[in-house]
């Protein structure tokens, strides 16, 4: 009984002189005070200044966009991307100086993009790919291209896919991934093309006089352009045609219509010239065997 009434007065002891050494620190809560506000404003500077400073990046990028040419969804998209990118790295500057810490923060947020990237990797290389499409631009919408197998005219430049229409009016969705690391054909970038065509005549017949209905045909055809090194020689002895080359140019909006009139003219009018346009034929002999 002695013993515990001791140990009692020794922890009434104790507590008495803590509460005598304790006393209310104000200067170092005014430093801390001091110091914390001073972060916070400088957070609040650094927020404010931060997104008036992306405002006006934004619309830089915008104007750039548009004095490019851009589809204009495309260009909502890529303002939209640098707006949002610019506006978090901000906020993660103005909480850094709050002094919350962003290591951590920052490697989990790593870890989570690497999962959902490995888990969205196609479709991740197809948004990368029409960014691709974006900068580059190696066709806009209705150019009419050859990519990934596919023909048609370019209907829509999505952020992950690029939309075609074929001449037969089938529509094909082609992803930007593949269309940005492939081979890509435009038929229509330039403003002019040149057109080719192989004609074939008999032997015997007379090249001269078949160079010279060429020439006319050309000079009659006002959608072929008379300014460009049109051609016409010839190029291959066959075995049953003489084969002659005609390269002539037009504009790329008259390609098929330079083709097919000059088509149709050379079959109409190259036999009431004499010339005769040769095919394959089969002689067969036939020996009575007695």
């Amino acid at each position: 009984m002695q013993e515990e009434t001791i140990a009692t007065n020794e922890v009434a002891a104790e507590a008495a002189q803590s509460a005598e050494n304790w006393s209310f620190n104000w200067s170092e809560l005014l430093d801390k005070g001091i110091e914390y506000g001073t972060n916070l404003v400088i957070a609040i500077a650094v927020l404010v200044i931060g997104m008036i400073i992306v405002k006006r990046i934004t619309k830089t990028v915008s104007k750039v966009l548009y004095k490019r040419d851009f589809d204009k969804a495309l260009q909502g998209f890529l303002v939209s991307l640098v707006s949002v990118s610019l506006k978090v790295l901000v906020v993660l500057t103005a909480l850094s100086q709050l002094g919350v810490e962003m290591t951590s923060f920052i490697a989990l947020l790593g870890a989570a993009g690497l999962a959902i990237g490995m888990a969205f990797s196609g479709t991740l290389g197809n948004f990368a790919g029409g960014v691709m499409l974006l900068i580059f631009r190696p066709y806009k919408i209705g150019d009419y291209i050859e990519a990934q197998g596919e023909t048609g005219v370019v209907q829509q430049i999505q952020i992950f896919n690029t939309i075609l229409l074929t001449v037969d009016n089938k529509t094909v969705i082609v992803p930007n991934g593949t269309m940005a690391n492939g081979n890509i054909t435009n038929y229509t970038e330039q403003k002019k093309r040149r057109v080719d065509f192989t004609v074939g005549i008999a032997y015997g017949d007379d090249y001269e006089k078949a160079k010279s209905v060429l020439e006319r045909f050309i000079a009659e055809d006002d959608k072929i352009l008379k300014d460009e090194p049109n051609f016409i020689g010839l190029v291959t002895l066959a075995d049953s045609s003489v084969n002659i080359t005609l390269r002539v140019w037009s504009k790329t909006e008259d390609y098929w219509d330079v083709y097919f009139r000059m088509n149709e003219r050379i079959y109409k009018e190259f036999g009431k010239e004499g010339l005769n346009i040769p095919f394959p034929q089969m002689d067969l002999h036939v020996h009575n065997v007695q």
